[in-house]
């Protein structure tokens, strides 16, 4: 079976990649479930209820989200409501929402968790140990397990990899918005990717406007960051799994922008 991934979608430039590219991709690539970052999807921001089911209708099955999941305060209206979207499950215990769930599709069972690094970032809980926590309730329900790793560095992706490498199905970053080309199955059968990348603008930084990302590297002073406009780009993953054993066999990645075209 196969697993397709969409990294961190920005703003309305991202949408628009998800609505053009998602049915060109899931007749190339057929694969059984899907699941897209949606942290950034409304406005670079946080996501809204309308674009979570918008992403559902498009053919997602769950939603991951990250350190942007309450950027935009709609979500505390609807997140308890929304079985497939799952935000990083290290934040505190009592926080709304859910850390983990379980897709059936087509009998098929597969656990996505979202979990929130903090090298350079927030100071959560654990996310090594909730993973931990997260990992042996899912084992007991199905053998694929996907997990989206938000997090700023490439050494803390790359210990979580390790540290659940034969335990789950994938490992996957997202956050810094660069695809890193060091796809790859560890040796106990967990695909590896140190950031997906994101989908969204093209020419811009991270997304984000460059004049007001230059002028906050030279002058330190504050900016506002809004997304920026013109070409775009969609950047992925998708992990063939064997079905039986719950391991990953084969990691791709997904690049599209103008200087690297889809092709069916």
């Amino acid at each position: 079976m196969k697993l397709m991934f969409i990294g961190d979608v920005v703003g309305s430039p991202g949408r628009n990649m998800i609505k053009e590219y998602m049915p060109k991709l899931r007749r190339k690539y057929n694969p059984h479930i899907t699941v897209i970052n949606g942290e950034n999807a409304a406005g670079g921001r946080g996501i809204t209820e309308k674009i979570y089911r918008e992403f559902l209708e498009r053919g997602a099955h769950a939603i991951t989200m990250g350190n942007h999941t309450w950027d935009n305060k709609e979500i505390f209206e609807f997140i308890d409501d929304a079985p497939k979207l799952v935000r990083p499950a290290n934040f505190p215990k009592g926080t709304p929402g859910q850390g983990s769930t379980i897709i059936n599709v087509n009998g098929t069972k597969v656990g996505v968790i979202n979990l929130h690094g903090r090298t350079f970032m927030a100071a959560l809980d654990d996310p090594f140990r909730k993973a931990d926590e997260l990992v042996a309730e899912l084992q007991k329900k199905t053998s694929i397990i996907f997990v989206d790793f938000h997090t700023e560095t490439t050494s803390e992706i790359q210990a979580m990899g390790w540290y659940l490498d034969g335990k789950v199905t994938a490992v996957v970053g997202t956050h810094t918005h660069v695809q890193t080309a060091d796809n790859r199955v560890l040796p106990e059968g967990t695909a590896f990717i140190s950031d997906v990348g994101m989908t969204g603008p093209y020419d811009g930084i991270l997304g984000m406007n460059r004049e007001a990302v230059l002028k906050k590297f030279l002058t330190n002073l504050p900016v506002r960051f809004e997304v920026t406009k013109g070409r775009e780009q969609l950047n992925g993953v998708v992990i063939t799994i064997d079905q039986k054993t719950g391991k990953a066999t084969g990691i791709d990645r997904i690049l599209i922008n103008e200087d690297h075209p889809f092709f069916d």
